[in-house]
């Protein structure tokens, strides 16, 4: 048997107090803060996805609704095979650059790049770096 964390136990240490948290993050700025921090995430997906929508070589996989965008580096000449390839190696080329962190997912059979967006410091140019970055690395790979 391990020894208990005590930080994970409400103040009788019987039951989780996981929610301590954001108790805290709520008690210290406030639900309108928060909430607004969560609108300006909403605009920049929206704002994301309609600088995927205006380059011919992004594709915008699903509606954007909240904070998640999903996209993909097109070529009309390449299979979905060969996309989904090249795409899974964007995603690892942000990762190991420190450009962004995004996921993969994969909707309709088809695989594409998860952009979650909760960082309360992004700005809109962080998304301009984000997809000047996937397009360069999809044609890098094209090339290759």
């Amino acid at each position: 048997m391990r020894n208990p964390w005590f930080c994970e136990y409400g103040p009788e240490l019987s039951r989780g107090f996981r929610a301590l948290k954001i108790w805290f993050a709520l008690k210290e700025f406030g639900v309108r803060r928060i909430a607004a921090k969560v609108e300006d995430n909403c605009r920049q997906a929206r704002y994301l996805a309609d600088r995927v929508e205006a380059h011919p070589e992004l594709e915008l996989c699903a509606p954007v609704s909240l904070n998640i965008v999903c996209l993909r580096f097109v070529a009309p000449s390449k299979s979905e095979a060969a996309l989904a390839d090249i795409n899974r190696e964007i995603v690892m080329a942000l990762q190991e650059s420190g450009i962004a962190a995004p996921s993969t997912t994969t909707l309709r059979g088809r695989l594409a790049i998860r952009v979650n967006i909760t960082n309360h410091r992004s700005r809109y140019e962080d998304f301009d770096v984000l997809t000047d970055a996937i397009v360069e690395s999809g044609r890098g790979l094209l090339s290759a």
